[in-house]
């Protein structure tokens, strides 16, 4: 394990938070309605108060293009995003358990705004990567026609693409493409 469960799970929700936004042409937004963002919290398992409205939502979708700066700045860029962050929810780190998780980490009250909490959360993931020095595990989908985000989690540090079947794709027209090529 490289990082802490908690931190794991917090970076592959960022993700997917992340990509819900469309950002070629071609994609479409997948957090559109509050039932759309119901669902994704549901499927993320988020806790604490929620609003269900328009402003929940507007506050949750204004959040994607701030974490999505996280995978293309450097460094010092990413410390400061976290920083501010923490700083505007005024996070204080606190040990919790609840429902089947062990002891992990909340810096933001249950009934803080969801976007608040999201924002912290991230934050306090990437509080981690960036003291592990690994800054390097988060890119962009390799993929030409692709510009979603990706966390590389794996041992040999190999995840190149999306989970949104890109890598497969790239690979069947690769493999096509080499066919042709010799026919």
């Amino acid at each position: 394990m490289l990082f802490a469960h908690d931190t794991e799970v917090a970076l592959r929700g960022m993700v997917a938070l992340v990509n819900t936004a469309a950002t070629l042409p071609t994609d479409t937004d997948d957090l559109v309605t509050t039932a759309d963002l119901d669902g994704f919290v549901r499927e993320w398992r988020w806790t604490g108060s929620r609003t269900h409205d328009e402003a929940e939502l507007d506050a949750v979708r204004a959040l994607r293009p701030r974490l999505r700066e996280l995978w293309t700045t450097d460094t010092d860029g990413a410390v400061q995003v976290v920083n501010t962050l923490l700083a505007e929810a005024h996070a204080l780190p606190q040990l919790v358990r609840h429902d089947e998780w062990s002891w992990h980490l909340h810096a933001t009250p249950p009934e803080a705004p969801l976007a608040t909490r999201m924002a912290v959360e991230a934050a306090m993931a990437m509080v981690d990567v960036i003291r592990a020095d690994e800054l390097g595990r988060l890119g962009v989908c390799a993929a030409d026609d692709c510009e979603d985000v990706v966390v590389d989690l794996s041992k040999n540090r190999s995840k190149r693409y999306c989970d949104s079947g890109c890598g497969n794709r790239t690979n069947v027209a690769a493999y096509r493409a080499r066919k042709a090529s010799t026919a």
